[in-house]
């Protein structure tokens, strides 16, 4: 089959293994800092036998959850494993995992996080939380108690005062309401309010601060016609969609919602927002539009880093271009998830190549708020890396006291790596290098959860 009847999201660095590999006392170049002590995970489609080959949508691909334990200065084991969905079930031959699915999408593909001592790969749009074992087998699906009975999201914010998950979710089902959810640190679902937002958007993040939870009502949503016309993935640029931003705080009631405009664009990821007096600043990586020419992917103008200031008193909103460096999957210290930060992060892109015109990532890109410093590390040719995580040497440490990980994937060797970078000097090379037994397609989201928790 030519190339060119083939969804650039199945090739190259995109292209999908075909094996689950468990590998024991994996080769190490460098030190692995004792400190470590849990697993490293990582989420991202995996399609197990795509019918469909020229219309593959990246963002519906099989899960597949890539895990390294780290313990003691050495990296004990890596696994990667499907996660079963009916499909994986039904292609592998197995029967299919319990737990009662809440609409016809129960794959999820794009996110892992540990909580309330469990593990739970998870994605948007309708589907609910799939729990793993320690070893990345799936155990069910759950709607945790009956906590959840439309699904949940592929990212909520963790509140680091109180443990609690905070999340905005949103169905197609349901095109007139998203729903706010909380869940508390020993994993129950404590609130879950409708909110309403008509039109159908693609919400796929949120933001919390002290105050509020910010809700992203951007203009990608439903599309009827594509859906009838056969889209597998109908979300689609909507140019007359306003674009807006709204505060729920977090003890009111909805009819406190405010809602703020912005100008059209797209945010996947903020990477973080916090209350400054009668304002509420929000950091976020803008993407021009999605979804408008590209419908497999997001590939429609570089994503930046802005700044939104929210000023509640005049109801405007400023809008600042931050830096011109392409980034995306920003993250911040989990400890200050909400709150003032110094150090804000993401993976570095380069420019678009080949054919299809897709960006590669290319390193890491770190801001520190205190000085106004850039800094870039590129990972070398060839060597594209992941989402990256930090790790704090201890509870109390600084921001810059621990460890970046990411998953990198060397086209020369074709096989991945787990790389560590001091946090205090990442430009300085890895201080550890795991060698994993597989190449890694690129994928989306991925966590450090230490052992207990």
């Amino acid at each position: 089959m030519s190339t060119k009847t083939i969804s650039p999201y199945l090739q190259g660095p995109f292209a999908p293994i075909d094996t689950e590999y468990t590998s024991f006392d994996l080769d190490v170049t460098g030190n692995l800092p004792p400190e470590l002590d849990g697993r490293y995970l990582r989420n991202g489609p995996n399609p197990i036998a795509e019918t469909d080959p020229a219309n593959y949508h990246w963002f519906l691909g099989d899960g597949m959850v890539h895990g390294i334990r780290l313990r003691d200065g050495r990296a004990e084991w890596y696994r990667n494993r499907w996660v079963r969905s009916r499909n994986v079930s039904n292609v592998l031959g197995e029967e299919a995992k319990p737990g009662e699915r809440h609409s016809d999408m129960d794959t999820a593909n794009t996110n892992v996080i540990g909580h309330a001592g469990r593990t739970y790969a998870i994605v948007e749009a309708g589907a609910r939380p799939v729990e793993l074992s320690e070893e990345l087998e799936t155990i069910c699906h759950t709607d945790l108690s009956g906590g959840l009975p439309h699904g949940y999201t592929a990212h909520p914010k963790r509140d680091p005062r109180t443990g609690e998950l905070h999340a905005i979710s949103y169905w197609w089902g349901r095109p007139d309401v998203v729903e706010y959810t909380v869940i508390d640190s020993a994993g129950a679902v404590t609130k879950r309010v409708d909110v309403p937002v008509p039109g159908g958007p693609m919400i796929h993040d949120c933001s919390i601060t002290e105050r509020y939870v910010v809700v992203y009502d951007l203009p990608v949503a439903f599309d009827v016609d594509a859906a009838m016309g056969g889209a597998r993935f109908p979300y689609t640029w909507q140019p007359g969609r306003a674009a807006r931003v709204g505060l729920l705080p977090r003890d009111g009631a909805v009819a406190e919602l405010r809602w703020f405009e912005v100008e059209p664009c797209y945010v996947f990821h903020p990477l973080n927002a916090w209350d400054d007096g009668d304002r509420v600043v929000l950091d976020v990586v803008r993407h021009p539009k999605i979804f408008d020419v590209d419908r497999l992917g997001p590939n429609e103008g570089p994503p930046m880093l802005w700044r939104w200031t929210v000023d509640c008193s005049s109801g405007k909103v400023t809008e600042e271009q931050l830096d011109d460096q392409s980034l995306e999957f920003p993250r911040v210290d989990e400890r200050r998830v909400g709150l003032p930060h110094r150090f804000g992060w993401g993976t570095a892109f380069g420019p678009p190549d080949g054919e299809a015109g897709l960006s590669h990532p290319i390193g890491l890109v770190r801001y520190d708020t205190r000085t106004g410093a850039r800094e870039v590390v590129d990972f070398g040719p060839g060597r594209l890396p992941g989402e990256l995580v930090f790790v704090p040497r201890s509870a109390d440490a600084a921001e810059d006291d621990g460890w970046y990980m990411t998953i990198v994937s060397d086209l020369a060797s074709g096989r991945g790596e787990l790389v560590v970078l001091d946090a205090g000097a990442p430009g300085e090379g890895p201080v550890a290098r795991v060698h994993l037994p597989t190449r890694v397609p690129m994928g989306f989201h991925g966590n450090w959860v230490p052992t207990g928790s």
